[in-house]
């Protein structure tokens, strides 16, 4: 994979300007063109290591950012961390302790993938729905929600979702995803409530 890796413009691009990892590039993509997060707002990130999110996030508002991953996350200046599961429900109650009021949330996360692209697909959806259904818990009205997804057959009922409890509700491919990817970015904005 480094050899691979090695040869990728964008990654080389990100490690030169400090970034962790090539998805820094993405979440910039995604501001220029919808404005999700403005100077003010509280940010969670769901999936958050290596980083590279959180990185973007910091430049973007003066609130706070916190995020969350399975994994551990090397510490970064002015961000929060938690290790642990995105569905847990003590985890959700320790973001609305923490936080307060959440104006945006940000899901880049994807599963292991195995190699079978309608399994992937599935699972990528499953957790979308489950970053989703976390957004909804925590996000105050007029709250924005990024989440990325897969082309396939299991979307539509991601985006039926979204559109329940969003105002506006767009899909966005990013420059900076590989070529060859079905990765995309499910971008809403003015939270229900």
């Amino acid at each position: 994979m480094g050899s691979l890796w090695s040869r990728d413009k964008v990654y080389l691009r990100a490690k030169s300007e400090g970034f962790r990892s090539r998805a820094s590039y993405k979440l910039i993509e995604i501001q220029k063109k919808f404005s999700v997060i403005r100077n003010t707002d509280n940010i969670v990130d769901l999936g958050a290591a290596p980083g590279s999110w959180l990185q973007v996030e910091r430049t973007l508002t003066n609130g706070r950012v916190l995020g969350i991953d399975l994994n551990p996350i090397a510490p970064l200046d002015g961000v929060e961390t938690i290790e642990g599961d995105l569905t847990d429900p003590v985890i959700q109650a320790q973001v609305k302790t923490l936080l307060g009021s959440v104006s945006v949330v940000v899901c880049d996360a994807s599963p292991k993938l195995s190699g079978q692209r309608s399994y992937d697909q599935a699972r990528s959806v499953a957790l979308g729905e489950e970053a989703l259904s976390f957004a909804c818990n925590v996000l105050k009205p007029g709250g924005n929600f990024v989440v990325k997804a897969f082309q396939g057959a299991d979307f539509p009922e991601l985006l039926a979702i979204a559109k329940e409890h969003f105002h506006a509700v767009h899909t966005y491919n990013t420059k900076s995803t590989r070529k060859g990817s079905t990765e995309f970015y499910l971008v809403t904005k003015n939270f229900k409530g």
